[in-house]
């Protein structure tokens, strides 16, 4: 899923005058419109992440791109519900710093 919406973003031509939102990761994942930019710079993001911990990378692809749920995913990777849910805060305040650069 999360190649699908990238390749999309990557195909859609830019505009420059589209209004921008901020949203967090959670609330992003029911919003009807994203933002091509943002969706780019959060798979780039993730590879990065990727190269140093797949598992947060992981946890954010399947929560976020998948919309599984913290039990689902805790199931797929076969830890703790609690391990997940630490995993995903500290994933999310690392994209959000790599996000917020660019």
């Amino acid at each position: 899923m999360r190649r699908i919406l990238v390749d999309f973003a990557r195909k859609r031509p830019k505009a420059n005058d589209a209004p921008v939102y901020h949203v967090s990761l959670e609330e992003a994942a029911f919003v009807a419109e994203e933002s091509d930019a943002d969706l780019v710079a959060l798979d780039e993001a993730l590879t990065e992440l990727a190269a140093f911990d797949e598992r947060k990378a992981r946890i954010v692809e399947m929560k976020f791109f998948g919309g599984l749920k913290t039990e689902e995913i805790a199931e797929v990777l076969g830890v703790a519900e609690i391990t997940i849910l630490r995993e995903w805060q500290k994933a999310k305040a690392w994209l959000y710093l790599q996000l917020k650069k660019d």
